[in-house]
């Protein structure tokens, strides 16, 4: 995805329909770990105050209890978006008690993976399931890995613009399938330069040491910033590296997105496969799941990639099959690091450019990605989360090295126009604007969040832990000082009854035998009798 010309996008203007790219719906999922005021994770249980984590839509857990999950719903106008996920933020901060939210990525006070206390989501069949598979990920990853945070940008085309494209390009498909195959498109284009989000914003280039309490033996590749730091002098995002999500037991894992079947298949198989290592793990052990199977991936979710397609499951329906029945809803953006100099972790400049930047993909020609192509990209997630900011880095374009500078510079360039289609009826060129922004960071990598975040530490002295510490305490200072919107208030609150009497008629209806539930969710023969 390296030329400035977009057939689809000439169309559009030569039929003045270019507007149609306007007003895709975006949503923020954002997770925090609660610490106390001493920097240490929390071992105290999901906020009750905060409802149900298994049922409330828009308060949750991630992998730990103590790893909280802030959904907003999707809106057209990212204003709304933010304020949205600013006031869940005020919300929860009047119930943490003495407790805040960590501001970074990477966790600090961590003292091994027993000190991270595992979600629980109660004893409803399906609330079972989910805490069986964070036991699974335990045993085959580690918990350290799991308590990394980051926040995931939902991004749906505008639903008045697939039609448009379906006929202005001939298409055999009916328009459910080439809806897919557009959002396929758009995966394939973000996975060829899905780099660049890791180069311009990741905020992960040094780790505590305490990450490696349970992994020692990983800590000898690193160069050690301070007696609590370990870092590499010219990384951007740690949490993308293979020491983060970018786990080596999945390095042989190919998930195929050239179509909808064709990811759907090799993602079920996956799901089906025994491995080996894992078999030794064992599922049932003196009558406690350890795992939800010995398989390669136990459900979809465990398969970490940079973006994924999404469509909406509906009641005790595995993801793969929503898609094959559905079709694509939207795509989740998954490698975005949390902004520790932003309260909510996301400014408004930084989500305008990731529109932008999905939509350049989505109108950019998308070839079908080989086998080469697979390792292609992976090789540059890891240069750029490892050394993205190393002086003449070069990357792998089609077969031949490009300098990271150069290669950054013909993406920027080539999303020009969209911004200034987004930006029409703005007369303040919010886009543009972005985009300029991120121009003059590729100009000085100094100016990336990774490098201002090493700055910083060198300045003041701190290590890595310290630096988090204090500024979470100024962004606890900051939501604690202010009262929250009552409006918000009855909403959340409403929300929070209503998930915890959700979960309890959950746990009070007659339930099939876990073993026999979960035979059949695999089976997929689900029923709402959870």
């Amino acid at each position: 995805m390296n030329n400035t010309h977009s057939a689809r996008l000439a169309q559009l203007i030569a039929n003045n329909q270019q507007h149609l790219i306007c007003g895709g719906l975006k949503g923020i999922e954002k997770e925090s770990l609660r610490i106390s005021k001493d920097g240490i994770i929390s071992k105290t249980p999901h906020p009750k105050a905060l409802g149900s984590a298994l049922t409330n839509p828009n308060i949750t857990t991630d992998y730990s209890e103590a790893l909280i999950e802030l959904i907003t719903p999707p809106f057209a106008d990212i204003k709304e978006t933010l304020s949205y996920l600013q006031a869940i933020h005020q919300h929860v901060y009047q119930h943490l008690d003495d407790e805040i939210l960590l501001c970074t990525s990477m966790p600090c006070g961590i003292k091994g993976d027993e000190s991270i206390p595992i979600a629980e989501y109660g004893t409803s069949n399906i609330g079972k399931m989910k805490h069986i598979y964070r036991h699974g990920l335990w045993h085959r990853y580690g918990r350290t890995m799991q308590a990394i945070a980051g926040i995931h940008f939902n991004f749906s085309v505008p639903e008045a613009l697939w039609p448009v494209l379906h006929q202005q390009e001939n298409s055999s498909n009916n328009l459910e399938q080439f809806t897919s195959d557009g959002y396929f498109g758009l995966v394939r284009n973000f996975q060829r330069i899905g780099w660049l989000i890791l180069y311009l914003f990741g905020a992960s280039p040094a780790i505590c040491k305490s990450f490696f309490n349970s992994r020692p033996q990983l800590m000898a590749q690193f160069e050690e910033f301070d007696q609590g730091t370990l870092y590499h002098p010219y990384a951007t995002s740690l949490r993308m590296s293979d020491i983060g999500y970018k786990s080596k037991n999945q390095a042989n894992l190919r998930i195929n997105y050239n179509s909808l079947p064709d990811y759907v298949s090799s993602l079920s198989q996956a799901i089906a496969t025994p491995f080996p290592d894992y078999e030794k793990i064992g599922v049932v052990v003196d009558g406690e799941y350890r795992q939800l199977n010995s398989n390669v991936l136990q459900i979809e979710n465990e398969f970490y990639s940079i973006i994924r397609p999404k469509q909406i499951a509906q009641s005790c329906e595995k993801p793969t099959l929503a898609l094959k029945r559905r079709g694509v809803r939207y795509v989740e953006m998954r490698s975005l690091d949390l902004d520790l100099l932003n309260p909510i972790g996301i400014d408004e400049g930084k989500a305008r450019f990731i529109e932008a930047l999905l939509l350049t993909c989505l109108l950019q020609d998308s070839p079908p990605m080989t086998e080469a192509d697979f390792q292609t990209n992976n090789h540059n997630q890891l240069q750029v989360a490892n050394h993205g900011r190393k002086p003449g880095l070069e990357l792998e374009q089609n077969d031949k090295k490009i300098p990271l500078q150069d290669w950054a510079h013909e993406i920027l360039d080539s999303m020009n126009e969209v911004c200034d289609i987004l930006d029409k009826d703005d007369g303040d060129k919010p886009h543009s604007k972005a985009l300029l922004t991120q121009q003059q960071i590729v100009q000085n990598p100094d100016l990336t969040a990774s490098a201002r975040m090493l700055a910083c530490m060198r300045q003041t002295g701190q290590p890595f832990s310290r630096l988090a510490l204090i500024q979470s305490m100024e962004h606890a200072a900051c939501f604690n000082g202010h009262k929250p919107d009552e409006t918000f208030t009855k909403q959340f609150n409403d929300l929070a009854e209503n998930s915890l009497a959700k979960q309890a008629a959950l746990e009070n209806k007659s339930q099939l035998p876990f073993d026999q539930f979960l035979k059949q969710y695999f089976s997929q023969q689900c029923t709402d009798d959870y």
